[in-house]
């Protein structure tokens, strides 16, 4: 007989480590493992309580699940270890790096050591009940009979609780179409262009793919770089401005985000290291008009892969005017891009090595590089919480 779906409440909260990304993370595998979550309050910084320590990130959810209480609450111990958190013998309070209680199953209570609901310490909590009243202001306690503002207004802890900008989402498609924009950029054989697609198709998103197929200098340029690197250059140029204005510009309504496998800034990159100097420099006044006018992505992904990774990856796929690149080439696209990323402190760009990593072949790979995007997003580091 199938169990009849209940909406839980629960806290999470954070203190250890990237608290942002270890709350998101949180929130993803609750939702892949236990239910679907169906409201997400704000993120208040709230300081330790009950010990000295780091301030907290904390949060909470509801969540539909027909999980028993018990299996529930396994599945969530699970997800805390999955996520760092190392539980203590002693009952005492102690910094982690993730905490998730179960406040409201229903309307059940339930007394089953360890396992308590309504939770038996909530309306001593501040930093529980004020996000709790956010997303749930009438909801009633089964055994006081006073819903969620009645219990932050009678709380008598008065910590200090900072409401921070953070935002955070109950999975993949939705963290991205927050985004809206994000450009996938790598080496010649970097796998961007699959990478894109993938995402693409698995998360609804408008792909823009570059036209390079159809560049009639591209093959002649590999064949003498000299006599064609200018023409090539600026038919590219000219090509992914027209593609960004048109592609990025128009609003798909049938379609959650947009992803693309370049930016176009990459006409700059690669102009730079194929170009004589004079015609560089007329290059570059011409790409700065472009540039201005065209739209940025919110997430910049470089995929770093070895040279002779690359090598490999274009030898396989067998595209005949691409078999004579020389590695020399390919280092300095590498030290193009890096120079370009280092001289852009306000660019979203973030490195992911592939090293190891197959994200066509295996579904924990590509699960890896979509962590590593969000992980950048939440850092910190990058971060006013």
């Amino acid at each position: 007989m199938k169990n009849n779906v209940e909406t839980v409440y629960l806290s999470l909260g954070s203190n250890l480590g990237n608290r942002a990304f270890i709350l998101q993370q949180a929130l993803f595998k609750i939702e892949e493992q236990t239910g679907t979550i169906v409201a997400i309050s704000p993120v208040y910084a709230s300081e330790a309580w009950g010990f000295q320590g780091e301030e907290f990130l904390n949060l909470c959810i509801a969540l539909e699940t027909s999980l028993p209480p018990r299996d529930l609450l396994n599945l969530l111990l699970s997800i805390e270890k999955d996520l760092g958190r190392t539980r203590l013998d002693d009952s005492g309070y102690s910094s982690r790096t993730l905490d998730i209680d179960i406040l409201y199953y229903g309307d059940l209570t339930l007394q089953d050591d360890p396992l308590i609901i309504p939770h038996p310490r909530m309306e001593a909590r501040a930093f529980v009940l004020r996000p709790l009243a956010d997303i749930a202001p009438q909801l009633y306690h089964p055994v006081t009979n006073k819903d969620s503002r009645n219990l932050l207004q009678a709380c008598k802890d008065k910590s200090l609780l900072r409401k921070t900008a953070l935002k955070l989402h109950r999975n993949y498609l939705d963290f991205f179409s927050e985004l809206g924009f994000l450009a996938i950029e790598g080496n010649i054989g970097s796998g961007k262009t699959t990478l894109a697609t993938q995402i693409s198709e698995r998360m609804n998103a408008k792909l823009i793919l570059e036209r390079f197929a159809d560049n009639p200098f591209l093959p002649k340029f590999y064949e003498d770089r000299t006599r064609y690197a200018f023409p090539l250059e600026m038919s590219f140029l000219a090509d992914r401005y027209q593609q960004y204005i048109e592609d990025t510009s128009q609003l798909d309504l049938f379609t959650n985000f947009m992803v693309s496998d370049y930016d176009i800034y990459k006409s700059l990159i690669f102009a730079k290291i194929t170009l004589q100097e004079d015609e560089f420099k007329l290059y570059r006044r011409l790409f700065g008009l472009m540039y201005s006018e065209v739209q940025k992505p919110r997430l910049y992904v470089y995929l770093y892969q070895q040279t002779d990774q690359l090598l490999a990856q274009i030898a396989r796929r067998g595209r005949s005017y691409e078999q004579g690149i020389p590695s020399e080439y390919l280092e300095d696209i590498h030290r193009g891009y890096f120079d370009f990323m280092r001289n852009s402190p306000d660019l979203p760009a973030v490195i992911i090595d592939l090293k190891g990593r197959d994200f066509v072949a295996n579904p924990e790979d590509y699960q890896w590089v979509l962590e590593r995007m969000c992980e950048y997003v939440l850092s910190e580091t990058r971060l006013v919480i």
